[in-house]
């Protein structure tokens, strides 16, 4: 599985409080599980609950759902293509800690294609599929988002691995 890397990554990048305090991130996995077919390749699919905790972050939300909507709509594209997954894709949590500071629990259903391809001699690759893209997601490749004058977040435009 490459996306739960990719996001931390991507999201420490991001937003100031995660870069300058990494351990505020954490991440788990649940509800795993994957799917294969009765066909003679061994190509399977993950699927998942990507459980995203943010501990002790200021109280706008909008900081990180943005860079975060940002990702997955190209990583995680066919979430939005309906409504009925739009409505699964991403769920939240929060507890208050106090007047400025809360912990935030994202859940996002993931998925990730792995293709296993037979080789000479007995050898198998394995090359985790990148998700379709119809049209390219976003016109500029550095994103900057500011509520007033303020700098909320920044990020690189996410990339395909």
């Amino acid at each position: 599985m490459y996306k739960p890397n990719n996001l931390r990554d991507y999201l420490r990048k991001a937003i100031k409080d995660l870069a300058q305090n990494p351990d505020k991130l954490h991440i788990f996995i649940d509800e795993g599980g994957s799917r294969a077919t009765g066909t003679a390749g061994l190509s399977f699919e993950y699927d998942y609950v990507l459980n995203l905790i943010l501990t002790d972050i200021g109280l706008d939300l909008d900081l990180v759902f943005v860079p975060l909507l940002a990702w997955m709509r190209v990583h995680q594209r066919e979430a939005f293509a309906n409504p009925e997954n739009a409505k699964k894709a991403i769920r939240f949590e929060v507890d208050m800690n106090s007047a400025d500071s809360l912990d935030l629990s994202i859940k996002l259903a993931l998925t990730e294609r792995t293709i296993v391809k037979r080789q000479d001699g007995g050898r198998l690759e394995i090359i985790h599929a990148a998700e379709p893209h119809l049209t390219p997601p976003f016109a500029d490749d550095f994103w900057q988002l500011y509520q007033g004058d303020s700098l909320l977040a920044e990020w690189d435009v996410p990339k395909l691995p």
